[in-house]
């Protein structure tokens, strides 16, 4: 795939569909709080977690070999869903550690089976989703007074001196499919601060897991080792200056990688290089940053998320004020940068004040790399696409109303609440 410089042919976004809706009046429990989403490669499965450690499965339901066009939308219908963690407690550091899902990656399978990942802070699970042919089953019982072929059989019995005897007629019904999931295998113990990111690797068995300081390549058949390719803690942790945000496995290129840190760097790496991969590293930098600083310039320059595109040659990256799209051969600037939050930019000391400024927001692209969207406070998320005049972008609401367009500054700086609020995205 190649970005060309004429700009795509203008989509028209519109709401879709609704997953979870709440009677009026109900209020929404904080378990119940969507933390991930995922799509499958295909499109054709939708994988949810939410802050209770379960997993929901929606599959969809039209035609998959119909082709998409613009006034068309896929529908989705429930599948399955299965409690994949549960709350523990770290009897050695005396922390609690929480079920919500941080991540839930699909994994490439040759035989069509349906395998997933799923972590929480600490532990990664490997699941497995069945197909289940479900059948019921029903009783029934003839009442010899409610026919009358039956009344006149209980009178013969009766007349010859004969027992009667009620008949059960037993029917066995296939009322569907259903997806029953199955933990695999599980991958603990690996991690001393809190997982931020999961990737599984192109060549379909591998996968690694960051966090703060470290990133492990671990194999899917083994659960009881990883290798630590990369380890940022210092020997004295005062003279600690950036974290690991977000990492990335290469779409194409198995031993390729990228991950962001807290200083704004974009780190693509070569594993055939080294085994250790802390030092051969090539680093993506917007020059732009290097300029004027101020006390908020490191803040607000932390990448918070990174996504590859489909070609493997494009970055899409994550700040707390904007979106940026990178080419892996330019070092020093983004091939375009999508202004998200910049009418918060008077407000950063308040920011700052309420703990806001530290919130973090993702990121996702379409399949064809022209098209990114990201979220952002109020329940809004901003849509762009490459090309010309498109720096502007779209922005919506999540809400019911099909056509409500707004503008990002007709909000006001948002109050802390211990969450962004943001809005989860994304494509396939």
């Amino acid at each position: 795939m190649t970005f060309s410089t004429d700009s795509p042919a203008p989509l028209e976004w519109k709401f879709s569909q609704v997953f979870g809706e709440r009677a009026a009046g109900e209020d929404v429990q904080d378990i119940d709080i969507i933390s991930t989403i995922e799509f499958d490669k295909s499109g054709d499965y939708l994988a949810v977690g939410d802050r209770g450690g379960r997993v929901v499965i929606f599959e969809r339901k039209d035609d998959k070999d119909m082709d998409i066009t613009a006034a068309w939308h896929p529908e989705y219908q429930y599948k399955t869903e299965f409690q994949s963690h549960e709350p523990e407690f770290d009897y050695l550091k005396s922390i609690e550690i929480e079920e919500k899902i941080n991540k839930v990656r699909w994994c490439t399978t040759p035989n069509g089976s349906l395998f997933m990942l799923s972590t929480n802070d600490k532990t990664i699970k490997l699941w497995k989703v069945k197909e289940r042919k479900v059948k019921k089953v029903k009783e029934m019982d003839p009442n010899p007074f409610v026919c009358s072929e039956n009344a006149l059989l209980a009178e013969r019995s009766f007349v010859s001196g004969d027992h009667y005897h009620l008949l059960l007629m037993v029917i066995i019904a296939y009322i569907g499919d259903a997806g029953i999931a199955r933990c695999r295998k599980v991958y603990a113990h690996a991690h001393d601060f809190n997982i931020n990111s999961i990737s599984n690797n192109s060549d379909g068995e591998t996968f690694i897991s960051a966090d703060d300081l470290r990133i492990n390549l671990w194999n899917l058949e083994i659960s009881n080792q990883c290798f630590s390719i990369i380890d940022m803690k210092p020997p004295n942790m005062e003279d600690l200056t950036e974290v690991i945000t977000s990492a990335e496995f290469h779409p194409n290129y198995c031993n390729m990688l990228a991950y962001s840190s807290s200083r704004g760097f974009i780190r693509l790496v070569d594993m055939r290089q080294s085994a250790l991969c802390d030092h051969s590293a090539r680093i993506l930098q917007d020059g732009e940053s290097r300029g004027s600083k101020s006390f908020f310039t490191e803040i607000i320059a932390s990448i918070s998320d990174i996504k590859f595109a489909t070609d493997g040659r494009h970055i899409l990256s994550r700040d707390y004020m904007n979106l940026k799209l990178w080419d892996m051969h330019m070092d020093t600037t983004p091939v375009a940068t999508y202004k998200i939050h910049e009418h918060l930019r008077p407000q950063l000391c308040d920011l700052y004040n309420n703990d806001s400024i530290f919130d973090k927001f993702e990121c996702c692209l379409s399949g064809d790399g022209l098209h990114f969207a990201s979220g952002s406070y109020s329940n809004l998320l901003r849509i762009f696409s490459f090309g010309i005049g498109s720096e502007e972008g779209i922005t919506m609401e999540a809400s019911k109303n099909p056509n409500r367009y707004l503008s990002v500054e007709d909000h006001n700086a948002p109050h802390n609440d211990g969450d962004s609020g943001g809005v989860l995205l994304s494509f396939y």
